[in-house]
């Protein structure tokens, strides 16, 4: 096992035994393997530095390297920004540990060799983000490789596998690189996402929500503080924010457009359609401290002589998440709010029932002007899942659900 310090600065022999240079970067290219060392780089003091391909290297040691080529027939190095490498890029910077949901600095990398016959590769396997590492980049030139090992062995490691890193990477010229493992991060749960983002840069934050899709932005910045939410927000692309605010609950999105400057704000509603535009302008127009405030308008509703099982056949016709949906709410021949079911009520009943068989006969209800305080009074109370908002003459316009309420407590604490 050798570590990336140890090979940085190595002094490089070609096949006849002539010094060729001292290794000054080792570049990954991502989208050839993820974890290769694919290029090494070869300072030659005032002379062009050379490249030597993964498969011209024939040993390497610690502050060694030999070569199973001449010379003469490597390449002269010309940048190239889909390469990664490792000084520049990863050692001494943020990283987001996936599977431990956090970020993390990197100290140093551990290498494994991988010999084919005349070719010794080396692959990435860990990233040392423990005391071993820092010791190893402090002692770094003052003592023997050997002497540091030593001191090495009384250290505990701390180390993450290679599969499990995605880099953070501001510079939009080379994100590439993070699109390789955006993946990764759209597969961790949007509050985890958004702790990470909370512990980085503006810019690294920027650049993660450019990265993502947009359900997973949307997401993300829901979990996000409100000042953090505005400010990445403000930042993107008009278009940008449009598409990802249009992945967001319209009262969520309201909720954020209200914290946006209003010349930013009606700069993203012209780029969303109209529909949702609408829909999340008629929100801004109540309080943000009122029922009307804290209501979503994606709801479901259904008559109440409707059938069992037609409910169940357009309820799956819908586009609605499955964690909002908890409650459905029914409304008589006057549109008017009559009674609520319970999906798991629901799902257990026959087909052949009427809604109005199902449902509680529990019935409390608020107007768009409620405060807060009595909105929050009346779930403690009923220990309900959702709360129908209706308008002056009783007809549902809207939803307040468990996690609104969780949601707004929390920012108040």
């Amino acid at each position: 096992m050798l570590h990336a310090t140890e090979v940085l600065g190595a002094e490089t022999y070609d096949a006849h035994g002539n010094f060729v240079g001292r290794v000054k970067e080792l570049f990954i290219v991502p989208a050839d393997q993820p974890n290769r060392v694919a290029r090494i780089l070869l300072g030659r003091g005032k002379y062009r530095p050379l490249v030597a391909k993964h498969d011209q290297v024939a040993f390497v040691a610690p502050g060694t390297l030999k070569l199973n080529v001449d010379e003469r027939v490597l390449e002269p190095f010309e940048p190239n920004e889909a390469w990664l490498a490792v000084r520049k890029d990863l050692l001494d910077q943020q990283i987001i540990d996936t599977e431990g949901r956090k970020v993390v600095r990197v100290n140093d990398l551990d290498l494994a060799e991988e010999r084919t016959n005349s070719t010794m590769e080396m692959r990435v396997t860990r990233v040392d983000v423990g005391l071993p590492g820092a010791v190893r980049r402090l002692l770094e030139g003052l003592v023997s490789p050997g002497v540091i090992r030593r001191i090495q062995e009384n250290l505990p490691p701390k180390t993450i596998q290679w599969e499990f890193v995605n880099l953070v990477e501001p510079d939009p010229l080379r994100r590439v690189k993070l699109r390789l493992s955006s993946q990764k991060l759209e597969k961790l749960h949007p509050a985890d996402l958004a702790d990470i983002m909370e512990a980085l840069s503006p810019a690294e934050r920027q650049a993660i929500i450019s990265s993502v899709d947009e359900e997973t932005a949307a997401e993300a910045l829901a979990e996000l503080d409100e000042r953090l939410k505005a400010q990445i927000v403000e930042k993107l692309d008009p278009e940008k924010a449009a598409d990802i605010i249009e992945e967001m609950a319209p009262d969520e999105a309201a909720d954020l457009l209200a914290d946006l400057p209003p010349e930013t704000s009606q700069e993203v509603l012209a780029e969303m359609p109209r529909a949702e535009a609408q829909e999340v302008q008629e929100l801004l127009r109540f309080e943000e401290n009122t029922a009307g405030g804290l209501m979503n308008t994606e709801f479901v509703f259904v008559g109440e002589d409707a059938a069992v099982e037609e409910v169940l056949e357009w309820v799956r016709s819908l586009e609605v998440e499955p964690e909002h949906l908890d409650t459905i709410f029914l409304i008589d021949k006057q549109a008017m709010l009559s009674g609520t079911v319970g999906v798991g009520r629901l799902l257990l009943a026959s087909g052949g029932q009427k809604m109005s068989e199902l449902k509680s006969e529990l019935l409390p209800m608020v107007s768009t002007e409620a405060e807060d305080v009595e909105v929050f009074e009346i779930f403690d109370k009923y220990n309900l899942r959702s709360l129908a908002v209706v308008d002056a003459n009783r007809r549902p316009i809207g939803a307040i659900t468990v996690d609104d309420v969780v949601s707004r407590l929390r920012q108040a604490a």
